[in-house]
């Protein structure tokens, strides 16, 4: 048996750090903070090894070579070299860990066309001894070469595949590629290829097909007629990546404007609560100074009449012989100097008035003062607090413009959005139906003798009994009597199909597959890539609460899986790497390549070189 062996992924640029991972020749796990990178390596990994896709993570700005260390079968490295967004991968007979500037000695294509011996699934193909292995395509028998696409989704599951209800033989799901997808299965756990059969539709299959094509040619013509551009799916999807980033940039600005102008109106409120509370105390002020001002007159004219008492007291008659005028006493009965003493009298008395009157007006005059002085400052409070309003309505008015002009930009980039969304659904309909049409000319036909298509019995009660060991391994409850159901190509244990379980089981259930699947081919010397790949096989996996244990319809859950996993996965016979957010046991640390992922600070913060967070 030939298989591959990883020995690092490395992602490398002019002016940055590299970023990078070295694989353990057996059990590598990556583990620790979510948002670290950990997904991304495997998603790279599948990327390098012929994925079409690869959405790339802010912190990759500034890289532009992704390289795949790879241990070839004869035990001599080979480094894929290919760049984000390319389909052409660069081969060097060499461990390459840093940015390639010499010329490579030979370039692939990352698309695998059975017609061009030019692709990187033809050259690692041929080096496994696989590159002349047919597998069918379809129910009449019809066979096309073994890709590495068709290995690779068996040893390398993404997180959305680790929990997705899509059965872990089918890479897609879709009806087209089944037959396929259960052929490569067959061929990995028997050895044995499918022969090449020539088939040819009848008569009557080839009237039927006829018809099918002219109603599938209507519909795309009727599809396309609905295309406002011309642009392809590609460029399609690279705009938009651009929409989705512009509206990304927009709504930063959008967000502070929107901020700026909720503290504008805040302020304007706090100042107009200030001048109303200013006009109160205005108010209150004015009538005080009022009432006061009429206090002072009337204290000044009080001594003003005083004061002419004293000036006119000889014209009241103070000083007439006679009647006195202050006690109306006679003459004959008034006693010596009686009107002199009258008069003084008179005289001490008005001063007295006087005097208290002055000290009352003494108290006053301050406190009409300080009111005065304190409505002056209200009053120029009140002048800055009306300037204040009108700042503030100025700088809403302008921020309400701004508002409007950004509004405007982020709908205009929604609508876009949904346009070129539209667009994209549309070419997705017409990729099917061209696919629905290409099957019915090139693969429509009915075999006389179709080849067999089944796994034996006593081969697939082997693998059963592999996949069952590796679940008691792991002391999973609940899954006994674990088979691989290839007629619906399901995995069933318990009684049920993985779909009808949930996130946490079907992730283990996946993860057990694709393990058995490597150790069943391994023990039996039969082709497999050598390695398997896992995204998360027991994060989703908890014990239940008691009060949740009813109202789960599912097994329950022990924390015993987690330290089985990876204590089985320490004597996987190929190369295991493992991506997970727990901690594994310390013994697994203490043996297995490790990297922990802290997310700030530590050891290292993630893939990427923390100084490029």
């Amino acid at each position: 048996m030939t298989e591959l062996q990883l020995t690092h992924l490395t992602y490398a640029g002019s002016n940055v750090p590299p970023a990078q991972i070295v694989f353990g020749p057996e059990l590598t796990v990556i583990y620790g903070t979510s948002d670290t990178g950990k997904s991304f390596i495997v998603k790279s990994i599948e990327y390098m090894l012929g994925g079409s896709d690869l959405t790339m993570v802010p912190e990759a700005d500034g890289y532009t070579q992704i390289l795949l260390g790879l241990l070839m079968p004869d035990d001599t490295p080979l480094t894929l070299v290919r760049a984000p967004d390319s389909n052409s991968i660069h081969l060097y007979n060499e461990d390459l860990r840093n940015q390639g500037i010499r010329t490579p000695d030979s370039t692939v294509t990352a698309v695998h066309n059975a017609r061009s011996k030019n692709s990187l699934s033809i050259h690692l193909l041929r080096a496994l001894g696989l590159d002349e292995i047919l597998i069918r395509k379809n129910e009449a028998g019809g066979t096309r070469p073994l890709a590495l696409t068709d290995l690779v989704h068996l040893s390398l599951v993404t997180e959305n595949r680790m929990v997705g209800e899509v059965p872990p033989v089918l890479r897609t799901g879709s009806a087209a590629t089944r037959t396929a997808e259960l052929s490569v299965m067959r061929f990995l756990v028997t050895g044995e290829g499918d022969p090449d059969v020539d088939t040819g539709p009848n008569a009557g299959q080839r009237r039927v097909h006829k018809g099918q094509i002219q109603l599938l040619d209507q519909l795309v013509i009727d599809l396309s007629s609905k295309l406002t551009t011309q642009e392809n799916d590609r460029q399609l999807r690279d705009r938009l990546i651009r929409i989705r980033g512009a509206l990304d940039d927009q709504s930063g600005p959008l967000r502070q404007v929107n901020e700026s102008h909720r503290e504008a109106v805040d302020s304007r409120m706090e100042t107009a609560r200030q001048l109303a509370s200013l006009d109160e105390r205005l108010t209150e002020v004015s009538d005080l100074l009022g009432r006061f001002r009429l206090l002072e007159a009337q204290y000044r004219s009080d001594l003003e009449r005083l004061a002419m008492v004293n000036e006119v007291g000889s014209i009241l008659g103070y000083f007439k012989v006679g009647t006195c005028v202050f006690c109306g006493a006679e003459r004959e009965h008034q006693q010596p100097n009686h009107g002199e003493d009258e008069t003084t009298q008179l005289h001490t008395a008005v001063e007295a008035e006087a005097a208290k009157t002055s000290a009352l007006l003494s108290d006053l005059l301050p406190t009409i003062a300080d009111l005065d002085g304190e409505q002056a400052t209200l009053v120029n409070r009140r002048v800055e607090a009306q300037s204040d309003i009108g700042v503030w309505d100025q700088i809403i008015a302008e921020l309400e413009g701004g508002i409007a002009l950004l509004r405007s930009d982020v709908e205009e980039l929604a609508e876009e959005r949904s346009a070129v969304e539209r667009e994209l659904e549309l070419h997705e309909r017409i990729a099917e139906l061209d696919e629905k049409r290409s099957r019915l000319v090139g693969e429509g036909s009915v075999s006389s003798t179709r080849p067999t298509q089944h796994i034996p019995t006593s081969i697939l009660g082997d693998f059963d009994s592999i996949l069952q060991q590796t679940l008691n391994a792991w002391q999973v409850p609940g899954v006994d009597h674990a088979e691989y159901d290839q007629y619906y190509a399901e995995i069933r244990a318990g009684g049920r199909t993985r779909a009808g379980r949930g996130k946490g089981v079907r992730s283990v259930l996946h993860s057990a597959f694709t393990t058995a699947l490597a150790r069943f081919c391994m023990d039996r010397d039969l082709q497999h890539l050598g390695f398997v790949v896992l995204d998360s096989p027991v994060v989703t996996y908890r014990d239940p609460e008691p009060d949740e244990i009813p109202d789960i319809p599912d097994v329950e859950l022990t924390s015993t899986v987690v330290d089985r996993f990876y204590k089985d996965m320490l004597s996987f016979p190929g190369q295991a790497i493992v991506i997970e957010n727990g901690d594994p046991p310390t013994k697994v640390l203490s043996e297995a390549t490790t990297y922990h992922f802290t997310g700030a600070g530590g050891r290292r913060a993630g893939f990427f070189p923390a100084a490029l967070h």
